[in-house]
């Protein structure tokens, strides 16, 4: 059996509990990030170079044309897209937890990761909040799902840094449906 490995960014909030529960569920996991990027989590930490960062470069132009709003040209939001290439590229499966928006984009830099998702015609699962509820990207559009499972052994977990208690949740509840036979006591 192929090692099973979460692929996140160790933010605080959606990403950060991704990573607490694959510790509980004996899953690796692979934390992107940079230098200088607040993290709440250290394990499996990999601070990508320059170089690495720039194999996930984007035009910011072409994201905030693609997700129909405006983004901040900085340099610490580039890295951040730069990033969540990286998490993208390396999952099988994506899981994002946020908010699913009227134009069918997600909510926030997050969003970015469920576009490349898309783009990619990688496995993608949103959680959103407000609805209380998953949706899987179907081509073109959302559908709801009931209960999703990781399937794959590479898979990418981010989302939103105001994680709710049902976000919380649902994260839990989808490491317990796909491998509960992997938790620790």
């Amino acid at each position: 059996m192929e090692q099973r490995i979460l692929f996140s960014g160790a933010a605080k909030g959606a990403e950060t509990c991704f990573g607490e529960t694959a510790e509980r569920y004996h899953i690796d996991e692979v934390n992107f990030s940079f230098e200088g990027h607040p993290r709440g989590r250290e394990r499996g930490l990999r601070v990508l170079t320059t170089e690495e960062l720039r194999h996930g470069d984007v035009s910011l132009q072409y994201v905030s044309s693609l997700m129909h709003r405006k983004y901040p040209n900085t340099t610490a939001f580039k890295k951040v897209l730069q990033t969540i290439w990286h998490m993208i590229n390396s999952g099988q499966q994506v899981f994002v937890v946020g908010r699913i928006l009227d134009d069918n984009t997600v909510k926030g830099g997050t969003g970015w990761g469920a576009e490349f998702a898309k783009l990619c015609n990688k496995d993608l699962f949103v959680f959103d909040q407000e609805k209380n509820g998953w949706f899987e990207w179907v081509g073109d559009g959302w559908q709801s799902c009931d209960v999703p499972k990781i399937t794959e052994p590479h898979f990418a977990g981010t989302g939103t840094r105001y994680l709710d208690d049902n976000g919380r949740q649902a994260i839990e509840e989808l490491f317990h449906r796909s491998f509960a036979v992997f938790a620790k006591p």
